[in-house]
């Protein structure tokens, strides 16, 4: 048990300005003086890069499909407790995903920002955009206040209002309905707006200066229009936590996983501005299998980290930054070499694409032997993958849960051995993919908190090919 104030921001849709009010609200309790924990009901990626802006604290993802249920509550009171050499926690914001009650496709309210609010007991405070209503709020509030009587509602923060009448009428409207409470409203704002593109907000650490300003202006519309002290009273209306803190080293600890006998093998994670999807737990676990995790930045670096003996590539957005990196050739060339000397190698979307022959005709690393290339097809969703073939990062047969999120294509779409395998809605088998004694590379994201055994035999071939080399 737990005592950790918290609260989940939530909407009735997406598009609210949800990530704005909780991010605002994140920087605004940070400038307080509080220590935020930062989170994100989903997969997403890009909007733990603001929190992490917002807070000085990793951004980390709550997705109950991912993860599973039972790892919610763990996940987020291992992100309040300190880790990454950060203090304990003094409120955990969650931002939710989509409209409230909107999970897994035909799942119910599997992962949804319902269901992880009712995971973690956490109030919910009910995110409007009112720019196109008045009185009619009062009935989407109290629609969504008593769909689910297991989800609370303490509050609602209105967004996009027009003026003070306008605030006025609605504060009026929800005090006739009674039962929610208006914490705050925020007037509608440019200078807090953040681009978009192909896959949603540009991430943060392509913005730079940019992104550092636009956090702050959105935690000033949050302190000025936001009750932050109701906020804290709600958040501290959480009963305690039923759960202890997921910790990466007892996970693997559990495994019988044996650490590398002498030297530590180096494990270079991809990083920087093309590679900014990562979760924080799979380099976490990585550590904890007896790995040192170097970053490296492809867009710059030339040479991979000293004693490289594994390759970590994951998620991002290469088609963005392909000139540079194709330009970059003597890094290329290095991991074309790591390849082939047998080093271990798992790559996910963004990797993927970096280690075919070509991106958008541009050179790429020419590990797999396949073109990639951007389509006007979306391709999104939770998948239940089974891995098909033996690789340094899965054993055939595993199974685990994924995330596509891409609108690149590659060609062929998986290899003579494919990495994963599922059954579409329809009930169709895809195999998508590629795999080898010494590579992994496939468009599904991974939470390797639902299987850490990848991080153990990814850092035990890690360790073989250190030795061999060395000997």
């Amino acid at each position: 048990m737990v005592a950790l104030p918290r609260v989940v921001l939530a909407a009735p849709a997406s598009g609210t300005g949800k990530t704005t009010v909780a991010t605002g609200l994140m920087a605004a309790l940070t400038a307080r003086g509080l220590r935020v924990s930062p989170h994100k009901v989903g997969p997403d990626y890009i909007d733990p890069g603001y929190h992490a802006l917002a807070t000085g604290r990793p951004g980390r993802n709550l997705d109950a499909f991912l993860s599973g249920p039972d790892r919610v509550a763990p996940l987020l009171l291992h992100g309040a407790s300190g880790t990454s050499g950060t203090s304990g926690s003094d409120i955990a914001v969650v931002e939710g995903v989509m409209g409230l009650f909107d999970g897994a496709a035909g799942r119910g309210e599997l992962a949804s920002t319902a269901h992880v609010a009712k995971l973690l007991r956490a109030p919910a405070v009910l995110v409007v955009d009112a720019s196109s209503q008045s009185r009619s709020v009062a009935a989407l509030v109290h629609g969504f206040a008593s769909w689910d009587p297991e989800v609370r509602i303490g509050g609602v923060i209105l967004n996009r209002v027009g003026s003070d009448r306008h605030e006025a009428m609605l504060r009026e409207a929800l005090e006739e309905g009674g039962g929610v409470p208006v914490l705050g409203a925020l007037r509608r704002s440019d200078a807090v707006a953040t681009p978009s593109r192909h896959l949603g907000l540009i991430p943060a650490v392509e913005r730079d200066a940019d992104a550092v300003r636009a956090v702050r202006e959105m935690g000033e519309l949050v302190a000025a229009g936001v009750d932050l002290d109701a906020v804290l009273a709600l958040a501290s209306s959480a009963p305690e936590v039923r759960a202890s803190a997921w910790d990466a080293d007892e996970e693997i600890a559990a495994l019988g996983h044996a650490l590398p006998a002498g030297r530590r093998p180096v494990v270079a994670l991809a990083g920087g501005p093309a590679f900014s999807f990562s979760y924080a737990e799979n380099a976490e676990l990585l550590t904890a299998a007896g790995a040192d995790v170097v970053t490296f930045d492809p867009l710059h670096d030339e040479k991979l980290p000293e004693g490289t003996s594994a390759l970590v590539v994951g998620g991002g957005f290469p088609e963005v930054h392909a000139a540079e990196l194709s330009a970059n050739q003597p890094l290329r060339e290095a991991i074309t070499a790591l390849a082939a000397s047998g080093a271990p190698i798992a790559a996910e979307c963004a990797g993927l694409l970096y280690l075919c022959r070509a991106l958008d005709d541009r050179p790429m690393c020419g590990v797999i032997d396949a073109e990639a290339a951007m389509s006007p097809r979306l391709t999104l969703g939770y998948r239940e993958a089974v891995a098909l073939t033996d690789s340094p990062l899965a054993p055939a047969g595993l199974r685990i849960p994924g995330h596509e999120f891409h609108r690149t294509v590659t060609t062929p779409g998986a290899g003579p051995t494919a990495a994963w395998g599922w059954r579409t809605h329809d009930g169709r088998l895809t195999t998508e993919g590629f795999a080898t004694p010494t590579l992994h590379a496939s468009y599904l994201h991974v939470h390797w908190t639902a299987a850490p055994s990848l991080a153990s035999r990814l850092v035990g071939h890690a360790a073989l090919y250190a030795e061999e080399r060395q000997g």
